[in-house]
């Protein structure tokens, strides 16, 4: 007698009975919350708000430098500009100069 296909295989996925581990927290401790409550009084400036101040800048910002200030990937950066900037009213415009793509933001926007 041989042996088929369905009298070898076992289900893989069953469950153990093990309640479940609890998950990981992405905040390490004494780091800085939501609501920007160091300890040090100051409040949290994000990197929207980081963004925001250098496109508001008379000669705007390159990908480049928003890359370096934020720290995220170029397609991020192009991301927050595209949607999170525009979607609070900002007005970005891009020009290219010297070969760069340059971005910036004509006054304040936002107010809703």
């Amino acid at each position: 007698m041989t042996s088929t296909k369905t009298d070898r295989t076992k289900s893989k996925g069953t469950r153990t009975g093990k309640p479940a581990k609890p998950r990981a927290t992405r905040r390490a401790s004494g780091a800085t919350s939501a609501t920007g409550k160091s300890g040090t009084g100051e409040p949290r400036v994000t990197r929207l708000e980081t963004i925001l101040s250098l496109l508001t800048r008379p000669e705007g910002a390159s990908i480049a430098e928003l890359v370096e200030a934020t720290g995220w990937q170029a397609h991020s950066v192009r991301g927050a500009i595209a949607g999170s900037l525009k979607k609070k009213g900002h007005a970005v415009s891009s020009q290219k100069v010297d070969g760069v793509r340059r971005y910036t933001v004509e006054g304040e926007g936002g107010a809703k």
